[in-house]
């Protein structure tokens, strides 16, 4: 019988998971389209209306997005002086992680 409902809390909860991670990647590309959109090709097609700064579907080829949290808490900055410099809270930082993992190809 405890198997039975240890299966049945994981497909219970399993939803509610899938729902938190929706929820971050929802709020990570509200915060990609507010802060980013202008320079960087945000979503899975598109170019960016900046030719040199990234799409956000090809990151992962510079770096691993996971490695991209310890950025964004710190503070982004880069070698052209048009980046703004972000520093994001941890809630932030786990948003915009969740929508780069999503757009990812």
């Amino acid at each position: 019988m405890g198997r039975l409902a240890l299966l049945c809390s994981a497909l219970l909860l399993s939803p509610l998971a899938a729902l938190g991670q929706e929820g971050w990647v929802q709020r990570g590309m509200t915060f990609a389209q507010t802060n980013c959109a202008q320079c960087h090709a945000i979503g899975r097609f598109g170019d960016s209306p900046i030719p040199e700064a990234p799409p956000f579907r090809t990151l992962h080829t510079r770096y691993p997005v996971e490695d991209l949290a310890e950025a964004f808490a710190e503070g982004i900055t880069t070698g052209h002086p048009s980046m703004p410099q972000f520093q994001l809270d941890p809630a932030q930082i786990n948003d915009l992680i969740a929508y780069l993992q999503s757009v990812q190809r």
